[in-house]
């Protein structure tokens, strides 16, 4: 269906799998389900731990709550929608809900950015600066630091869809992808959209470039930090974590730069992406930031022991 202006916009069409066979499909929906559910309990499991227990309410672990929240959310601003489109036929999504979709998915993924970048300078603090730790990250600083990135993502990503969404759509209504992505809705536009494009690198640069240079600078001062430790075993405990941290912030922000900060990515390769930091980086966080923590493991024993004798 060709759409000739704006106000005729009623829905757009998710072109999304549909390319691939009706098993490869089913296999996909089954994959992506299971998934989807391993994300959504890992992190509300982890959120729940660290909420209840008094002993994680430490600056660490309340950014760490921080995540979890919101991967909970970020993954399924885009998942349960894609499942469903993976077993109708009919994979229409209104221009309204296009609109939510696309707001929140970059509000959560931009909060993402932020926040791992803030959780890298308070491990940066914790290890080169420990004595200065509780003055450098106490409570209050802390809440500033949440309600901050928060309220800025709010702001500037309702800015910025805000702006895409104003513009008219004429060429077609078929999003080539999975769900409401900045780049293939504006290519559904028959006007100039070089100022969106601007708008839209300039956006990425801020919430994925400046967050990782500041997890990379983290880590290169905690890693010379860590290789003067005359403690052996500090050293590989220390580099067992950088190195899993590590692993998860190249794969979220590798997948997510390769697509937001060039000009055009292959439609294939934008959706293996696309699962990457929609699904598959929210299933391991859990696993990789908090669950492998002795801390974290030893709040679960205690929850477990406790509702044990209560029963």
């Amino acid at each position: 269906m060709a759409i000739e202006n704006q106000t005729l916009v009623t829905e757009f069409i998710l072109l999304g799998f549909s390319d691939l066979s009706k098993q490869t499909q089913r296999f996909l929906f089954a994959l992506l389900l299971l998934f989807y559910i391993f994300a959504v309990m890992g992190n509300l499991l982890v959120f729940i731990v660290l909420t209840v227990d008094p002993v994680l309410h430490t600056p660490m672990f309340f950014f760490l709550r921080n995540l979890s929240f919101l991967e909970i959310f970020f993954t399924t601003v885009t998942i349960p929608r894609t499942l469903a489109n993976l077993l109708a036929e009919d994979r229409s999504i209104s221009f309204l809900g296009c609109a939510l979709q696309m707001y929140f998915f970059f509000f959560f993924g931009s909060e993402e950015c932020v926040l791992l970048g803030i959780m890298a300078y308070d491990r940066y603090v914790a290890i080169c600066n420990p004595l200065r730790y509780s003055t450098l990250m106490s409570n209050k600083r802390c809440i500033y630091l949440a309600v901050g990135s928060w309220t800025m993502c709010i702001v500037l990503q309702f800015g910025q869809i805000t702006f895409i969404l104003s513009l008219p759509f004429c060429k077609s209504n078929i999003i080539h992808h999975f769900f409401c992505d900045i780049s293939p809705v504006l290519k559904l536009s028959c006007t100039d959209t070089y100022l969106n494009d601007v708008v839209r690198f300039a956006a990425s640069a801020v919430f994925l470039l400046l967050p990782f240079l500041i997890i990379l600078s983290s880590y290169i001062y905690i890693i010379s930090t860590v290789l003067r430790m005359n403690s052996k075993d500090g050293r590989n405990k220390a580099f067992s974590t950088c190195a899993s941290h590590l692993t998860a912030v190249t794969l979220f922000y590798g997948t997510t730069m390769l697509v937001y900060l060039q000009p055009s990515v292959a439609y294939a390769d934008e959706r293996i992406f696309a699962v990457i930091y929609c699904l598959v980086n929210p299933m391991l966080n859990p696993l990789i930031y908090s669950l492998r923590s002795k801390e974290v493991k030893g709040a679960l024993r205690r929850r477990t022991s406790l509702e044990r004798l209560s029963i």
